[in-house]
């Protein structure tokens, strides 16, 4: 029961962080005006709107114009599903609430930094503090152990950035990366920075490698989305260590 009811909670917050995804890069609002139809404008009623369901029932197209309805939509309700699903069999029932909850806010600012290469600090900031107030509940790590990590994850990053710009004459790591690493930091604690940072970067290392099936050329100008790593890493060491 905590797997279908985390299952269904993760596809409900999927559909509001696909909103975000969509949504905010193009700088409209996320919660103003209701949903519609990205190609003829039909605002949609409740029957269009139900997590993953009502995408395949539609078979990917508006009912009325039948356009096709943006794939990131079912995409991202079915990975905050899955998230839940992975949760509630990791860890019990309170922690496992938790675990979904860390996982669906990593999950967008994974999808932004993977499209966009943009962490935004109106996300970053907020799960730096839940962090702590997870520590309070007595969840996971001393609170000691994660202002540590907090502190190191976010002074490290952002060092190693300025060390690089400075001799290497451009940036080098993006100003959203030390806050995601310092918000890890605050669920984390300081003693899994060291796996964090050597998984974020084994990944980092697969995706170049795999970059030439894509089509894609990889070279020293080539941005790479760290943060989206750093938030996959993260949360696989929660779903272990918590």
């Amino acid at each position: 029961m905590p797997a279908i009811g985390l299952a269904v909670a993760g596809a409900i917050a999927g559909s509001f962080l696909a909103t975000i995804l969509i949504r905010w890069p193009a700088g409209r609002s996320v919660s103003g005006g209701r949903s519609q139809c990205d190609g003829c404008g039909r605002t949609l009623d409740a029957r269009d709107l139900i997590p993953l369901w009502s995408y395949l029932r539609a078979r990917g197209q508006c009912r009325t114009c039948g356009s096709r309805i943006d794939p990131r939509h079912p995409g991202i309700e079915a990975a905050a599903a899955l998230i839940g699903i992975a949760a509630a069999i990791a860890h019990p029932l309170p922690l496992a609430i938790a675990t979904a909850f860390f996982g669906w806010w990593l999950l967008i600012l994974a999808a932004l930094d993977a499209e966009h290469q943009w962490l935004p600090d109106r996300l970053t900031l907020p799960l730096w503090m839940a962090g702590l107030l997870v520590a309070l509940a007595g969840i996971g790590p001393p609170i000691g152990d994660r202002l540590t990590g907090s502190a190191i994850g976010f002074g490290g990053l952002f060092l190693l950035g300025a060390a690089y710009q400075i001799f290497r004459g451009r940036q080098g790591l993006g100003g959203g990366d030390p806050k995601l690493l310092g918000a890890l930091g605050a669920w984390l604690g300081w003693q899994a920075l060291p796996f964090l940072i050597l998984i974020a970067a084994l990944l980092g290392l697969i995706a170049v490698a795999l970059a030439p099936l894509r089509g894609t050329i990889v070279d020293r100008q080539t941005r790479l989305p760290f943060g989206t790593y750093l938030a996959l890493s993260g949360w696989l060491l929660w779903l272990v260590r918590a």
